[in-house]
């Protein structure tokens, strides 16, 4: 269960980012998403710690993922470049947090 809410709140939080782009552009009734995404995004994140996940893993995770998913997402919807440079740094990042979760005794 700990980490069905970590991925919810990942999802919500992708969601939340990603509604800033048409929200800036003068649709302020996105702002209602934004909103709502980090609140939820926030408090499922914080249910999984309350579970036992770890805060530097857990928000590791979610910052790799949030990152990988944000610019997929922005690549999809609002055409953001993704170059093969941009790729390998998430991959590090991803990486990156792999290492850490490796690292810590369970």
């Amino acid at each position: 269960m700990t980490w069905v809410l970590l991925v919810g709140a990942i999802v919500l939080e992708v969601g939340a980012t990603s509604s800033l782009k048409p929200a800036s552009s003068g649709r302020p009734r996105w702002y209602l998403a934004v909103a709502c995404g980090y609140l939820g995004a926030f408090a499922l994140f914080s249910l999984a710690l309350h579970r036992g996940l770890q805060l530097g893993v857990g928000y590791g995770i979610w910052s790799a993922l949030g990152v990988a998913l944000t610019a997929l997402v922005s690549r999809v919807f609002f055409g953001d470049p993704l170059n093969r440079v941009m790729l390998a740094g998430i991959g590090l990042i991803i990486v990156g947090v792999l290492l850490v979760e490796l690292s810590v005794p369970h």
